[in-house]
């Protein structure tokens, strides 16, 4: 194994490569082999992008005919066919089933970068500043969103203040279960100090934060609260949407109606970068044309297979074999984790 060349030229930042040892090579459904010619079962999954595996033979198909045929790889947000070829799709799998009227906003393809333009819009269209946000949560590693993420351990290397945010406990935090009915008691009261704010920015599963699992319940008191001020609702569904509680969306089957919603990581299939909002029209109607860009924002590889993994989603037994392997991996943890009374393991989340 040679990772010389790595330790000498690449930068201190790089991170997992730290915790996994070794030089892949190749990869293919849910295994990737190093050079030495061992096979490891990918868990990770690229931090939730390779919802469908690595190189897909689908998506692997479509993208080389694309290739092949000179398609337009970056557009930024001009129309090409392959973009059309996937709005459509989108909206014929995912908006249109679910009655949603939602904007697709393009933008820099990352995860950050959907959240940053969340809270600009956010506070564009209610002419207000601060974002609650809550414990545990994460929303990227860029000013705006890291503001709203809540690990220490990234929010120290700001290096300027990280303002206009208000911290409250999740559902499952110390605190979570009065947190909500306290804010809003302190937002009726002339007296508290407190403004309403722009919008609520919450994850439904909190995975970089634990895995921690929101109930509809504690959501809708969210969206409630939200409603009643005058607020937006802000669903980022980022790591944990595009599949992998069972549904598309995280918060499917929960009556929950989020004003924007953020998506990323798996939103491409192959591993291929986007990164795509969805505003509900009225909100949306607050940007100006050119408001918030980014180079890469038009993918054209991104669009092939992003619209090769929309078909997943019409198919039941793809999204029933997500529950079932979830369930076997939740019985299979639990196992290991009554194996092990002293040492306090709980098995938390949904689907995978």
């Amino acid at each position: 194994m040679d990772t010389a060349v790595f330790e000498n030229h690449e930068s201190e930042i790089r991170g997992y490569c730290r915790n996994y040892p070794t030089v892949f090579a190749s990869a293919s459904g849910a295994r990737q082999v190093d050079e030495q010619g061992r096979s490891y079962i990918d868990f990770f999954a690229g931090a939730g992008v390779l919802n469908f595996g690595h190189n897909h033979p689908a998506m692997k198909k479509a993208l080389i005919e694309f290739l092949e045929a000179d398609g337009v790889a970056h557009s930024l947000d001009t129309y090409t066919t392959t973009k059309r070829d996937f709005v459509e799709r989108f909206h014929e799998v995912v908006l249109a089933p679910r009655g949603m009227d939602h904007r697709l906003q393009f933008m820099g393809p990352t995860g950050s970068n959907a959240v940053e333009a969340a809270m600009k819009l956010a506070r564009a269209a209610t002419g207000r500043r601060e974002i609650v946000a809550f414990s545990h949560g994460f929303h990227g590693m860029t000013l705006g969103s890291l503001a709203a993420t809540a690990n220490d351990a990234f929010r120290r290397w700001a290096g300027v203040p990280l303002e206009n945010i208000l911290r409250l406990p999740f559902e499952t935090a110390p605190g979570g279960d009065t947190a909500l009915a306290e804010y809003a008691a302190a937002l009726k009261d002339p007296s508290s100090g407190l403004l309403p704010p722009a919008a609520f920015l919450v994850e439904v599963v909190q995975a970089e934060g634990g895995v921690n699992v929101a109930s509809p319940d504690w959501l809708h008191q969210v969206q409630d609260l939200a409603r009643e001020h005058g607020a937006l609702f802000v669903i980022d569904d980022i790591q944990a949407g595009i599949g992998r509680t069972g549904s598309y969306f995280s918060f499917d089957e929960m009556g929950l109606d989020p004003d924007i919603i953020t998506l990323a990581k798996g939103l491409g299939g192959f591993g291929t970068p986007i990164a795509m909002n969805l505003n509900k029209p009225e909100v949306d109607r607050h940007w100006s044309p050119g408001a918030h860009t980014g180079t890469f924002r038009g993918q054209g590889l991104s669009f092939v297979a992003g619209k090769v993994a929309l078909d997943f989603f019409t198919d039941d037994a793809f999204l029933e074999g997500v529950l079932e392997k979830g369930e076997q991996m939740r019985a299979r943890l639990q196992e290991i984790a009554d194996a092990h009374p002293d040492r306090g393991w709980e098995v938390r989340g949904r689907g995978m």
